[in-house]
Parts: C-alpha cells; structure tokens; sequence
C-alpha cells in the first residue's frame, strides 16, 4: 500500500476537511507546491487568492479556494490554515 498523507484544511472558524491522502498541491507566495508522503518540514505563505488541491486515493480530487494563511509540512501530515477555504465545483476545477 502506498503512503499516504495525513492532510487538515482549517479555516477560521472551522476544521474544512481532514483525511489521508495521496498528495497535497497549492500555490504559495514561492510558487505552486506539492507534497507527497516524506515531504521534508517546510511552512509556507499561501498565495493570495490561491487554490489547494488534495488527491485522493484512488485518483479522485478535492480542490478548495483559499484566501490567506499558511501551509505546514511536519513528519505529522500536512495542515492547510486559511482564512476562509470555499470549495470549488468539479465542473469548475482546472
């Protein structure tokens, strides 16, 4: 079985979604990022506006509108704080 990223997306208010998965990509102030199992810790300024993709096992995709906030990588998973995080249609994601 392949590793796999524990992944938290917390806005403001609320925990937005939390779960394992296969990697993480948004886009910070230094360029879109992805993180796959083993990232090294790292902790980044999200772009603004920007957008984080999260890919599922089994190839399906979650993609969230975020505005503000950080990204941490820790041996822990990958934990996503923004300000406010909308999710984006299906039909809309590039």
């Amino acid at each position: 079985m392949a590793q796999q990223l524990h992944v938290e997306l917390v806005a403001v208010e609320e925990k937005v979604w939390s779960g394992e998965a296969e990697m993480v990509v948004a886009r910070t102030t230094e360029g879109e990022l992805g993180v796959l199992p083993g990232h090294a810790p790292l902790l980044g300024q999200l772009a603004e506006p920007g957008q984080v993709r999260i890919k599922l096992p089994g190839g399906q995709q979650v993609s969230y509108e975020v505005d503000g906030g950080f990204l941490s990588v820790s041996a822990e998973g990958v934990t996503v704080l923004a300000e406010s995080a909308t999710p984006v249609d299906a039909a809309q994601s590039r």
